[in-house]
């Protein structure tokens, strides 16, 4: 017998002859068993699934591929989601999981072969300059208006998903839809930077508070600090910092996710610098062509900031990490602070806060008994070339990413699968699950408030502006599959010491230019880039630029001012109060 919530919703709607739909009693079961808490009412979620049932009805017993990479939430929605989307809307989805740089290697191998390698990519969105130049990827807004609208959830509300400007492109047009999004931090030990006795030594020995530090000066001294004095707590080596130097892609992530902008080397503006963003590409404000990566082209990849920022990772990484983090990738070296042995990490993305408060039954040392974290997260600390205007930090937005080059039978399954996974019947749940909220709805939901505490300022972040202050590489970035495997050879070469911090960013600048130069006679020659490919600027002497104003900028005399700090009780109340 149908259920009053069914029949209700089925009245309010008159979707079909008022017989039960097919996967309504499922849908009821998945409701009632896994998706809770919601932003909506029971009715609500029945409503949106009958939605999808309905939509879905033409590509029943369909079975479509799509690609992610591996992080918890990815993981809920190969081995949990799935199967819902099935159950519900008879479509079978093998949602495989893979390394982030294997899923680009799909991405631009079906971009460049138009092969239907899969029907749909969660593909961070520092593509989006790729995408929108390329066209290869669906135009969204276009597809929703158009051959998706019968596809398109009205309940999808674009407005609520706080990371929606990271996806769209220069046109205003959506060409991905987030998924996950997650920031890179700044995460320490409170209840090491809150003893009494540590505190009186920070303080004896460099002339201000332990706290959060605010910029790079501030988070050099605590390294040094707990590495080098205090040594061991509780009879642990502790270390005063952690990183990753394994040579592999993503040591080459490690620092076009804002490394270098964190540092100082952009230009003023949000969400990326205008003209010159954190990978040190200068594209002129009201322009769509990349000029140039090296300083003689106007750009700041080989700048002193730039240099300055690979010198300090190489150095701290080296002098006050863990002997083995020098071995470690990404997927490695987030994970290992549970382990309880290092005091704070410039660079932690929170899409490693599910792995953190893990109990400390599970062989996680940076909780209580009770489960309450002794970590907490800040924002992320500013080099001796940052300005206040300028981008802080980096956020990946893991967006589905649908190819042109995908038949549109499975372009549409396809997207009613990645709607199904954003929805607002669905997404709390998930939200809780992985904590990469995309939703303003979610992070604001009552059981948040109630789990902020356990979560070490997650929550705090993301209901602050601060969350689109953090973000993803921007529209600067010409083609990002083809310009990002260039950068970790070259960083791992200052690792290895081959090479010094300065000759491995001239190398990489100079290739990064080659790189574009090809684009730019591509683009030229048969419009590859629509037209906003490259044009690169001529070379002139690197003091010309260095002598503008903004970016690329001159070598300070002293990189290393005086530290700063915050207590973190003042910075929550400065969230709160934004």
């Amino acid at each position: 017998m149908k259920s009053l919530v069914a029949v209700a919703v089925s009245a309010a709607l008159t979707i079909g002859s008022g017989s039960a739909l097919a996967g309504a009693a499922e849908a009821e079961q998945w409701i009632a068993d896994e998706f809770q808490p919601s932003t909506l009412s029971t009715d609500e979620q029945m409503a949106e699934m009958e939605w999808f049932i309905e939509a879905a009805k033409p590509y029943a017993g369909m079975e479509i591929n799509v690609l992610s990479e591996t992080i918890p939430t990815h993981v809920y929605e190969s081995e949990t989601l799935t199967q819902a989307f099935e159950d519900i809307t008879g479509i079978k989805v093998n949602h495989q999981l893979l390394g982030e740089g294997e899923v680009v290697q799909a991405v631009q191998t079906q971009m460049q072969t138009k092969r239907n390698l899969y029907d749909a990519y969660i593909n961070d969105s520092d593509l989006i300059g790729t995408h929108s130049r390329l066209q290869l990827a669906v135009n969204l807004t276009d597809f929703m208006a158009g051959p998706g609208a019968d596809v398109t959830n009205p309940g999808l509300d674009l407005d609520d998903f706080m990371g929606i400007s990271f996806t769209t492109g220069p046109d205003g047009k959506l060409y991905q839809l987030p998924d996950q999004q997650f920031a890179n931090l700044y995460w320490f030990r409170q209840d090491w930077f809150s003893r009494e006795d540590l505190q009186a030594q920070f303080k004896e020995k460099y002339g201000y508070d332990l706290g959060v530090p605010k910029n790079w000066s501030a988070y050099e001294d605590i390294a040094e600090f707990f590495s080098e004095d205090v040594q061991e707590i509780d009879g642990v080596r502790v270390y005063g910092h952690m990183d990753y130097g394994k040579r592999a892609p993503d040591l080459g992530w490690r620092m076009t996710d804002a490394w270098l902008s964190m540092a100082g080397a952009g230009s003023k503006g949000l969400p990326n610098g205008v003209p010159v963003d954190e990978w040190g590409i200068r594209m002129e404000e009201g322009s769509c062509n990349p000029v140039g990566a090296s300083v003689t082209r106007g750009g700041a990849t080989n700048g002193p900031a730039a240099v300055y920022a690979i010198r300090k990772w190489d150095e701290w990484l080296r002098k006050y990490a863990p002997p083995a983090a020098a071995d470690y990738d990404f997927y490695q070296s987030l994970p290992a602070l549970s382990q309880g042995n290092v005091a704070q990490q410039i660079f932690w993305y929170t899409a490693f806060t599910a792995d953190m408060v893990a109990p400390k039954s599970a062989g996680n040392n940076t909780v209580d008994d009770d489960g309450n974290p002794l970590w907490r997260m800040a924002p992320s600390p500013y080099g001796p070339y940052w300005e206040e205007g300028q981008k802080l930090g980096y956020q990946d937005a893991g967006s589905w990413t649908i190819l042109k080059s995908t038949p549109e039978d499975r372009q549409k399954a396809a997207w009613l699968y990645a709607q199904f996974v954003v929805s607002k019947t669905v997404s709390l749940k998930k939200t809780h699950v992985g904590l990469t909220p995309i939703r303003d709805s979610d992070i604001r939901h009552e059981s948040f408030t109630e789990r902020a505490p356990k979560l070490g300022g997650l929550v705090e972040f993301y209901r602050s502006p601060d969350r689109v202050r953090w973000s993803p590489t921007g529209v600067n970035v010409p083609d990002y599959p083809k310009l990002a495997q260039i950068w970790w050879q070259q960083i791992g070469d200052v690792n290895s010491g081959a090479f010094t911090p300065q000759e491995a960013m001239d190398r990489l600048a100079s290739e990064m230019d080659i790189t574009m130069a090809r684009m730019q006679a591509a683009d030229e020659r048969a419009n590859v880039y629509g037209g906003c490919g490259p044009r690169l600027n001529e070379e002139r002497d690197a003091s010309y630029w260095l002598e503008q104003p903004g970016s690329p900028k001159a070598k300070l005399a002293n990189e290393k001012p005086q530290g700063e700090t915050i207590a973190y009780e003042d910075l929550i109340k400065q969230w709160e109060s934004q």
